[in-house]
């Protein structure tokens, strides 16, 4: 059996002297794993590299068997996804994410995402707001997803306010103010009536509340954590939203 596909790289693993075993997320065929011959060696190195986009083929004598890889790099971004702090643990995050869904259960929409987030990565607002989205996806991949359409309780799609916990539906203002204090502020950026960009308040908020929903649905059953890399990534996006942004020619104290 053989199949080719676009791919990019989410993690390595030793296998033996010379042999490692790669895994990847394509569009086509999900999260795939396969073992790739000299993939230690100095050639093959850089191109198996987290975030590197890369050409696979992948073949086997039965569809169920590990099989072998055949890798070719298209754009390779591990260079550039060291320089930050955000892009460390981002593409380290989004890797656990993945790992979350089924081996080789296809989510094309995850990839294309997937490539969005990894190019902005170095921006740490953008990052902080795509990621949240990527969590929101793949939860409603799980099964999982928020309702964020309408009001829960009066079905109006204007002045949503809240998120319910235990329903992971929208609130409007007027109906959800009496139990405020028990739900979730619905981040504006999140919104559906007016778009606006994500602020360290309503990014620490959505951040929040992903993981909530996150742990509840997914890690809590399944009695695991949530990976480190995802802290790493919530603080340093924070971090950077936090520090006021220099005017032109100004210098640093």
């Amino acid at each position: 059996m053989q199949w080719q596909d676009r791919a990019i790289i989410l993690g390595v693993k030793r296998h033996g002297e010379t042999t490692v075993i790669v895994e990847v997320m394509t569009p086509e065929r999900g999260r795939h794993l396969g073992m790739v011959r000299s993939g230690r060696s100095r050639a093959m190195q850089p191109v198996l590299q987290p975030g590197n986009e890369v050409e696979v083929t992948w073949r086997a004598r039965l569809d169920e068997h590990l099989g072998e890889f055949r890798i070719e790099p298209v754009r390779l971004r591990a260079a550039r996804l060291m320089e930050t702090a955000t892009a460390v643990y981002g593409v380290q995050a989004m890797g656990a994410l993945l790992r979350l869904l089924p081996e080789r259960d296809p989510h094309p929409h995850l990839f294309e995402a997937l490539e969005v987030i990894l190019e902005n990565l170095h921006n740490p607002a953008d990052a902080g707001e795509l990621f949240v989205r990527f969590e929101l996806a793949v939860l409603n991949d799980l099964g999982f997803g928020l309702d964020l359409s309408e009001c829960a309780a009066t079905g109006t799609r204007s002045d949503l306010a809240y998120i319910s916990p235990k329903s992971g539906r929208a609130v409007s203002r007027a109906a959800g103010a009496p139990w405020a204090d028990k739900m979730f502020a619905l981040p504006p950026f999140l919104g559906t009536e007016q778009r606006q960009a994500a602020d360290f308040e309503s990014l620490a908020a959505a951040f929040r509340l992903t993981a909530f929903f996150l742990h509840r649905h997914v890690y809590e059953p399944r009695g695991v954590e949530a990976a480190d890399a995802r802290e790493g990534f919530v603080q340093a996006a924070l971090k950077a939203l936090r520090q006021p942004v220099r005017k032109a020619g100004e210098l640093s104290a």
